[in-house]
């Protein structure tokens, strides 16, 4: 990992399916062997560790963790700077392996979790960005938990870690980026959300202490990383321009929320320069931001080898004793990689970095370690140590597989076809290059599922089915129009599976443009044109597609985003389009036309648009030009609306004191906070209910969106997210929603030097068509 190119350096899997399957095979192997879980104060093993402080649990955390490090030679601290951290032998320490990933289920990626023939496959969840489209936290949170009971399960019979280097919280910014289908999409709101939520789920325990974790969750890649390899700009040498508005408004509100909501464990710094900076060696972003202004309970993670790279391929440092320095100072705790246990040492003879600042970086890593248990002695006498195989791949886990893929499956067209009734439709041709796959299903940071149920076989299940492909792959070079004609003119409905994998969107690979690879537009145009029923087109991907030419086309009768949906796809698209389940997914991301990635370079971090050149910004806050589908976008079976039970007043005064420059000079802006902002102070915050119908004729899950447009003042938003919630109503039943507005809080936006600012004026609140006018004022 530490040596050769770059391209060695990434945090993910390996690349063939050979190398996978070889690696597979030796963790088989070797984890055959070893059937109980790494621990340390093993003391009903050895009663003289009882003797050590650190092996105290009747002492507070923070006096075990002193003992411990007060024990440790210079040598021994250093291996603990590593992600594959070196035991101490003399202490019963064993050797612990950092690195596991749990993107959207334990994961074989990383050294530190792998699958076995006691343990075959876990849980696989759909990838991040189709989860997200649900917009529904309790769903986040619960995939959490999931994941962490099947990890400590893992954990318990030696196959898995307990520190998990996931979820990937970074914005989605241009559409396209590789790992955009890691992330929760384009809005910060969405983001922090699904940030705070999946990582509760992941470290709370059924103790209902704070301070203990059940395992470790990071959010990473921080900050303002997002791009990988771009016509020749490789995330290894990328320096992100970023302003500071662009930094508090949408870069760092995800990680923010991690750690203040969340109370995350970890934060992983990224390869990626900022403004010159490598964010790893940034003191301001890390010491001062994550562990002073946020106060982060837990440690700092290298990206793997992001160390290595700021001195070999940046050239930061003149060698690599400073570059191990600068690190450690700045507030690294620890290294993915062994550059730090390779030149710390040397760092530290030469006077670059003293043992103190080693002391406090292993003294966060321990802090976790010991909040895990894993200082505890035997895991199996601990809360979770009944968990096990029996544990992973329980019938309640998959169902909830299938039903976070049902949730966030998104319908962008439907000409009234939708759903298929199987009484009408008997047969149905299935056409397409991810129409019968398996692995597209779940993405990148995948592990080995339970089992898949592709959507062939998902839609043979329901209806008798004729199959083909149409091309040879996603890359579609050549497409068998003919044979896919003949199959639609014959059949009853038409579902055409089409989009991506991660052989054109992945870590290390970005897209150049926003048309369906290859030759799928003809294959898609010309079995509209034959068929003899309707057509359903079904995309399979993270990013959006300009796919205007079907959106536009009468002969395809709807249109699903399916995302990569996970080992249960299949069954929830089935489910879709059968209408055994009612869509109810929203667009996490602006679907873009092809003209606007022609024109916007990825390398350009600015949010917002500059008039000046033409620039037109970016995401649904921002870009105000055309778009495909909009964030979020997404339709029904049946019909909801909306009326307001209770309006938010039509004017809200701040009360300033009496010195206030703004009671002598015209302001646009005032700051938010201040004793006009304060806890209790009359009319800062009010309530918005809303009654939610469901019109139609069966069952609907909706998703409620409170927008804001506010005062044109320090380039504001166009358009905002401030709440969102999700509601279930059966057919011609009706509920109240209730949102609660901070007027400080969520009305204000963050002005050019990065301070929150309420902006004097009109604010215009959205939901779905209702539209309320409100007035700030002093």
């Amino acid at each position: 990992m530490g040596s050769s190119s770059p391209l060695t350096r990434r945090n993910r899997a390996p690349s063939s399916v050979l190398s996978m399957f070889l690696v597979f095979l030796c963790f088989s192997a070797s984890s055959n062997a070893q059937s109980t879980p790494v621990f340390a104060c093993d003391v009903a093993g050895n009663s003289s560790l009882s003797a050590y402080g650190f092996c105290n649990t009747a002492l507070k955390i923070e006096a075990r963790v002193a003992d411990l490090v007060g024990r440790l030679t210079l040598q021994e601290k250093i291996g603990f700077l590593v992600n594959k951290a070196n035991g101490v032998t003399r202490l019963g320490i064993p050797t612990y392996e950092w690195w596991s990933e749990a993107l959207h289920g334990v994961s074989y990626i990383g050294p530190g979790t792998h699958f076995s023939g006691q343990v075959p496959g876990a849980t696989s969840f759909p990838q991040v960005i189709l989860t997200a489209a649900s917009f529904n936290v309790s769903l986040f949170q619960a995939i959490g938990k999931v994941v962490s009971t099947e990890a400590r399960a893992m954990y318990n019979v030696g196959l898995a870690g307990l520190t998990y280097w996931s979820p990937n919280v970074n914005i989605f910014r241009d559409p396209r980026w590789g790992r955009g289908q890691e992330t929760p999409g384009e809005d910060p709101l969405l983001s922090s959300k699904y940030a705070s939520g999946y990582v509760k789920g992941l470290q709370e325990t059924d103790s209902g202490d704070a301070n203990r974790l059940k395992v470790a969750a990071c959010c990473k890649h921080y900050t303002a990383y997002d791009v990988d390899n771009w016509k020749g700009v490789e995330r290894y040498t990328f320096n992100a321009v970023v302003n500071q508005q662009d930094m508090d408004d949408t870069y760092q509100p995800p990680f923010k929320s991690c750690v203040l909501d969340g109370n995350v464990a970890s934060v992983m710094c990224s390869y990626n320069k900022v403004n010159g900076k490598p964010t790893c060696a940034d003191p301001d972003l890390l010491s001062g931001v994550i562990r002073g202004e946020w106060k982060l309970n837990g440690y700092i993670v290298s990206d793997c080898d992001s160390v290595d790279v700021l001195y070999k391929n940046q050239h930061y440092t003149k060698t690599p004793e400073e570059a191990a320095a600068i690190s450690i100072n700045a507030g690294l705790d620890l290294n993915c990689g062994s550059f730090l246990g390779q030149h710390t040492e040397a760092a530290v003879k030469a006077g670059l970095v003293n043992v103190t600042a080693i002391d406090k970086a292993i003294s966060n890593n321990f802090m976790t370690l010991m909040r895990l248990g894993f200082f505890d002695g035997d895991p199996k006498k601990q809360i979770y140590g009944g968990l096990g195989p029996k544990d992973v791949c329980t019938p309640s886990n998959q169902e909830l597989a299938a039903e976070a893929a049902r949730q966030g499956i998104v319908l962008l067209k439907n000409t009234g076809s939708l759903p298929l009734s199987p009484t009408t439709f008997k047969t149905l041709a299935v056409i397409g290059p991810n129409a019968n796959v398996t692995k597209t299903m779940i993405g990148n940071y995948e592990g080995t599922p339970c089992k898949y149920t592709t959507p062939l076989q998902g839609l043979a299940g329901t209806v008798s089915t004729t199959y083909l492909p149409g091309c040879s792959n996603v890359a579609c070079a050549v497409a068998d129009v003919d044979g896919a004609t003949k199959l639609a003119a014959e059949a009853d409905a038409t579902v055409l599976v089409i989009g991506a994998d991660q052989s054109i969107e992945a870590e290390s690979r970005d897209r150049i443009d926003l048309n369906l690879p290859g030759k799928q537009q003809d294959l898609v145009t010309q079995v509209a044109k034959a068929a003899k029923g309707p057509v359903l087109l079904v995309i399979m991907s993270g990013g959006g597609f300009d796919v205007t030419f079907a959106k536009n086309d009468p002969k395809i009768a709807g249109i699903l985003w399916v995302g990569y949906p996970g080992e249960a796809g299949g069954i929830a698209i089935a489910d879709v389009i059968f209408g055994r389940y009612n869509p109810s997914g929203r667009l996490p991301i602006t679907w873009y036309p092809q003209s606007y990635v022609e024109k916007v370079p990825m390398t350009n971090m600015n949010m917002r648009p500059d008039t000046s050149n033409g620039y037109p910004g970016r995401s649904y806050r921002f870009y105000t030009g055309e778009t495909v589908y909009a964030f979020g976008d997404g339709l029904s079976y049946t019909k909801f609306s909306h009326s307001l039970v209770k309006a938010p007043p039509r004017a809200v005064s701040l009360r300033l004191e009496e010195n206030h420059v703004c009671r002598s000079s015209e302001c646009q802006s005032l700051d938010a906070f201040g004793p006009h902002c304060e806890k209790n102070t009359v009319g800062t915050a009010f309530e918005v209910h809303v009654k939610v119908r469901n019109g139609g004729d069966r069952e609907g899950i909706h998703t409620v969106f409170l927008f804001t447009t506010p005062p044109a003042v320090h380039g504001s938003p166009r358009k905002h997210l401030l709440g969102f919630e999700k509601i279930r109503l059966g057919k011609m039943e009706e509920a109240v929603v209730t949102f609660k507005v901070d007027v400080c809080k969520d009305l204000s936006v963050v002005d050019e030097v990065g301070k929150r600012k309420i902006g004097l004026g009109q604010h215009l609140l959205h939901v779905g068509d209702l539209k309320h006018s409100l007035s700030i004022r002093i």
